[in-house]
Order: C-alpha cells, then structure tokens, then sequence
C-alpha cells in the first residue's frame, strides 16, 4: 500500500470517527441539512490547519521577503487567469474578456511571466469568474452547504465549478507530478499566509463554524447575484434602453388628492 494510499485512509478514518460531532440545539439552517457531517469535517479541518498548516504559513510569511511573496501571488494570478476568461465567455461578458486577456498578455510579456503586475497601473484590473458563478448565472441552485476536506467551505454547485475550473487552468496540463504538486502545495500555504490575520476574529467567534457557512454563502451570493461588474451595468442599461424601458427615470410624481368641496352651512335664523 502506497504511502499516498495510507494517508488517505487514516484521513476517511479521522473523519469517519469525528461523525459522532453534536449538533448545537436550536433550530437547524435549512442552507445546511448536512451539518453534523459538516461539522465533523469542519472539526478535521480546524486541527489540521492548528497542527499543521498554520504554523507553516507563518513560518512562510515570516522567512519569505515580501517581495517574493508578491511575485509568487502574481504568477499563480496570473498563469490562472484563464479560469476567469473561459467564464468571462460562458456568462457572455466579452468586454471583460478583452480585458482578462489583455491582463494576460501585459503581465506575461512585460511583467516577466507574470511575477510583476504591470496590467493593473495600465487599467486592466483583475477580473473575477469562476464556473460555481457561471452555473449561478445559469440559474443553477447551490445546493446544500458542504465542507471538503482540506479544503474547506463550498456548497454542491461550487464543488462541481471547482472540478471543472480545474480543466481551464495550463496548470492542470502539466505532467510532471512534482511540479503539480508542488505549485498546488506552495499556492495554498500563500494563501493561508495572506488570511492569517483574521484567524483571530474566526477564532473569538461563539460559533466559529457557523461564522465560515454564513460568511461563504453570503459572499457567494453576492458574487452570483450582486456583484455585477460595471461593464456588465452598462450592458444591462443598454438592453433596457433598447428595450424601451429606462432604469433611472423617476416615477412620476403622485398628485394631490383633489379637494373636497366645503358642505354649505345653513344660513344663521333671523333675529
């Protein structure tokens, strides 16, 4: 049995023994009809990050100049960026697109492979896509919550984006297994390096679980439902504009209740 094999089965075994995690009393979420097996992986995930992936990420942050840290940011930002021009197309949002592969080329070329930055002082600012808010704009649901292992917070609908995100990335097409590897390896302790500081605002929380679910899925809302870019607000003003209808005119102003007319008063008796 292979080394990768065991470590595998010893995680299903942690798992599979932190399943008896108690659910809080009170009403459960109807987001998250899967909490106790959440709340058992949460449990898994919340002591492999404390044993082991926090205390690597500060030694990262630590050991690691800034400047480098930036220049590892950019690259994985950068050779990623596919991911959000593939949905830039599949939400049909092609001036965004044009400017995903604009991003793209500027900070290839000139930034170096992508270690510098240079497309963001130019204007071309980071886009923002991903396949869960593809399949959101589609009108897919999201599905009940979930937490992955080692991965942590999702819902049904991110994890397939995610699976097939993974598809768009040049990384995915590499075929030397360390290098896989070992670029996902180093991406993940960066990232973890750069939400260090909240770990204290997540760890003082009453509910700390409770406090990621809602957080995730009220950020994930946003993204699928209100957070339109402001290319894709021109767009839409334009199809109301053709369309005939004006999204900034004002309602006509109510008018006022016609007066009533004064009942007579009866003449006053004569003295």
């Amino acid at each position: 049995m292979s080394s990768t094999t065991r470590a595998c089965l010893a995680a299903l075994l942690l798992l599979l023994a932190a399943g008896c995690a108690s659910q809080p009393p009170g009403r459960p979420d109807p987001r998250d009809p899967w909490e106790r097996m959440n709340r058992a992986t949460y449990a898994f995930n919340d002591k492999f990050d404390k044993a082991l992936f926090r205390p690597v990420a500060r030694g990262y942050r630590a050991a690691v100049p800034h400047v480098v840290q930036t220049g590892i940011r950019n690259a994985f930002d950068n050779v990623d960026s596919t991911i959000t021009m593939v949905n830039d197309l599949l939400q049909g949002q092609f001036t965004p697109f044009v400017r995903d592969t604009g991003r793209l080329l500027v900070n290839t070329v000139i930034g170096i492979g992508g270690l510098f930055d240079p497309a963001t002082a130019m204007g071309l600012e980071k886009g923002d896509r991903d396949l869960g808010q593809t399949l959101g704009k589609w009108g897919v649901k999201s599905g009940p919550y979930v937490v992955l292992p080692f991965l942590g917070p999702s819902d049904v609908r991110d994890t397939f984006g995610r699976a097939g995100d993974a598809f768009s990335t040049p990384r995915t097409y590499i075929s030397n297994t360390y290098w896989n590897y070992g670029s996902w390896a180093l991406e993940k302790i960066d990232w973890r390096s750069r939400v260090l500081d909240s770990d204290r605002l997540i760890d003082g929380a009453y509910d700390p679980y409770a406090f990621l679910r809602n957080a995730y899925l009220q950020n994930r809302q946003f993204k699928v439902r209100g957070g339109n870019s402001r290319s894709e607000e021109d767009e839409e003003q334009k199809m109301l504009e053709e369309s005939g209808i004006d999204s900034g005119a004002q309602p006509p102003p109510a008018q006022p209740p016609a007066e009533q007319p004064r009942s007579e008063q009866p003449p006053p008796p004569p003295k």
